[in-house]
């Protein structure tokens, strides 16, 4: 599935929700089933920096694709990347660099973060590019 497809089915689950405690709600149910990295990858390099809870974000290499992993200490945050990781995850570094974010707008996310959370998911999006970048440049 591309991203653009994965983002507007996002837009679509968050559109069914009337107000922004059921959409709070549903982000903590993404990310009780968020594939959690291992531990061996709950590292200080791997930490995101500008969270105000603690995001370990991991990414390999899988064929032509991006395999991303993730765990958070708070259960907000780890539905933040849990959506950011559905989106991202398997697919390629050129069409990760290339995706556009507007769908974190249409779904209302970064007005409805505290400033800090908001810094924190700026911060997710940035490394998960950086990810891309690395492995893009490799190719």
């Amino acid at each position: 599935m591309k991203i653009k497809d994965i983002q507007e089915e996002i837009v679509d689950e968050f559109s069914m929700f009337d107000d922004w405690m059921e959409r709070y709600e549903y982000i903590i149910e993404l990310g009780k089933n968020l594939p959690l990295i291992k531990e061996e990858f709950k590292t200080e390099n791997n930490l995101i920096k500008g969270c105000q809870s603690k995001v370990w974000l991991q990414g390999e290499q899988n064929d032509d694709t991006i395999v991303f992993t993730a765990d958070s200490d708070a259960i907000l945050t780890k539905g933040i990347i849990a959506i950011l990781i559905r989106t991202f995850s398997n697919q390629s570094a050129k069409d990760i660099l290339d995706a556009d974010m507007d769908f974190i707008d249409k779904i209302g996310l970064k007005e409805h973060l505290s400033p800090t959370r908001a810094n924190g998911l700026v911060s997710m999006i940035k490394n998960i590019k950086m990810y891309a970048l690395a492995f893009n440049s490799q190719n």
